[in-house]
């Protein structure tokens, strides 16, 4: 590690600013990574994190979820942020109201991604044991940066709490997920499982219980 280099501020300058150029104008994934590593050196951005542990499994944990953060971290960086909990997708359902399909197939798409775009905002909510489909209504009708906080139970400002996604993030999975539909309306057949419901144990059985001894006994 050097501290307190001697270099030329001013050709250090320079060669930023040619590899702020490289990076508006590369397509590569993998030289961009490699140019905001040699850009974030040159500028003071390099940061070394270690990450300690009482076993080989909690530092592993450990690492994953720094690791998880880094990546959001850089997400965020390169294409900013939106409402987490399923915010920004609830915020995508009005626009798409003002659409005038073209034919009624294009009307049935429109109906198929407000349906899907309240699907992760309604799963949190039915994971935190509430009516999800009452939340979303609540969420649609609030402000724009109003959400549902699962941990409190609450509706608060999702920006002021910190509940937020990486841009990047969320475009990506909207935009894989319609190519998985895409795909599955060419496929002639789709195997899948279906969901099983687990019923609640054998209440019934004490009570058969205690009517068979009830008639033993009399």
């Amino acid at each position: 590690m050097l501290l307190k280099g001697k270099g030329d501020k001013a050709q250090i300058e320079k060669r930023i600013q040619e590899i702020i150029e490289q990076l508006d104008v590369t397509t590569s994934e993998y030289e961009k990574e490699k140019l905001n590593e040699r850009l974030a050196k040159l500028s003071d951005g390099v940061a070394v994190l270690k990450v300690g542990g009482t076993s080989d499994v909690e530092v592993n944990e450990k690492k994953d979820r720094v690791t998880d953060a880094l990546n959001a971290t850089r997400a965020a960086v390169e294409e900013g942020i939106v409402l987490g909990g399923g915010c920004a997708l609830l915020r995508c359902i009005p626009p798409l109201d003002s659409l005038t399909p073209a034919n009624e197939d294009q009307k049935i798409g429109i109906e198929i991604i407000k349906k899907a775009l309240r699907i992760p905002a309604m799963t949190i909510a039915k994971n935190a044991g509430v009516e999800g489909s009452l939340i979303v209504e609540k969420i649609m009708q609030s402000s724009s940066e109003v959400g549902y906080d699962a941990m409190l139970g609450d509706f608060v400002n999702m920006v002021e709490k910190g509940i937020i996604d990486p841009t990047k993030v969320v475009r990506t999975a909207l935009l894989d997920a319609a190519g998985v539909a895409s795909l599955l309306t060419t496929a002639e057949v789709v195997v899948t499982e279906i969901p099983k419901e687990e019923k609640d144990p054998g209440m019934g059985g004490m009570g058969g219980m205690g009517g068979g001894m009830g008639g033993g006994m009399f």
